[in-house]
């Protein structure tokens, strides 16, 4: 009975993270790491935590995407050398083994990082955007992909605020571009984990939050498609990343 009820707060808790990250064109995984490491889960290893957040970021990043591009938001010559750049770095990051408080640091650091950016970030209205140089995009994309593929995220987080402060995109082409790329990349980390000998994925764990995020996907991108987030839920959000994020450091130093 109690594990019953842990494993819907769970999911619960799944389906507000995707609904938010969904609603900007996001997959969630910084968000689901963030829920998974204040449960039991978080006592499995790097590899197993980042390849399930991984197959989460395939469903919500997917819906989102179909959901931005039915709405005329993507654009395809904008979205490749950043998608072209990443896919190589994101497998070999994905294939490499870090451990202990290495993999636990660059976690930390990142749901931090995603906190902070939620935190500060404001609705970039610009209607002027520029096109990023070739070696620009390229840059950004592989170094994106490399750090996505060892922390276990799609690297949205890291994209989509780079795209609006550069003013290379509107809020809602970022929102597009940074889907294809986080499904992207997360496909290529699950293949150089698999390259590698480490993938451990458990069905029977994954069905029900494939269920929880698959609705929360959906809800989300059709709502984010049309308008901003909502502020409630995103405050939210900032304190779990926060939370998850110093429970993670503490533990560093314990």
């Amino acid at each position: 009975m109690e594990q019953g009820f842990a494993l819907l707060a769970l999911c619960i808790g799944l389906f507000f993270i995707s609904i938010l990250y969904s609603s900007v064109g996001h997959g969630g995984a910084s968000g689901y790491l963030a829920v998974l490491s204040l449960t039991t889960y978080s006592q499995m290893d790097s590899a197993w935590l980042k390849q399930h957040a991984w197959v989460l970021n395939l469903a919500v990043a997917g819906i989102a995407f179909y959901h931005y591009s039915q709405s005329g938001h993507h654009t395809v010559s904008k979205s490749l050398p950043f998608i072209v750049a990443s896919i190589p770095f994101a497998f070999i990051g994905g294939y490499l083994k870090v451990d202990g408080a290495v993999y636990d640091t660059l976690l930390s650091l990142t749901l931090l990082y995603a906190a902070l950016r939620l935190l500060l970030n404001e609705e970039n209205s610009t209607t002027q955007v520029f096109e990023p140089k070739p070696i620009q995009a390229y840059s950004f994309g592989g170094g994106i992909g490399f750090l996505s593929g060892i922390i276990g995220v799609g690297g949205g987080i890291f994209l989509s605020p780079i795209l609006l402060l550069k003013k290379w995109a509107t809020p809602k082409s970022a929102a597009a571009t940074a889907a294809l790329f986080i499904w992207v990349n997360s496909a290529a980390g699950l293949l150089g984990a698999t390259a590698s000998g480490q993938l451990t994925l458990e069905m029977s764990t994954l069905l029900p939050f494939l269920f929880a995020v698959g609705i929360g996907g959906l809800l989300g991108s059709k709502y984010g498609s049309q308008r901003a987030r909502p502020k409630t839920v995103q405050n939210i959000l900032i304190a779990v990343l926060l939370i998850a994020s110093v429970k993670r450091i503490t533990e560093l130093f314990v």
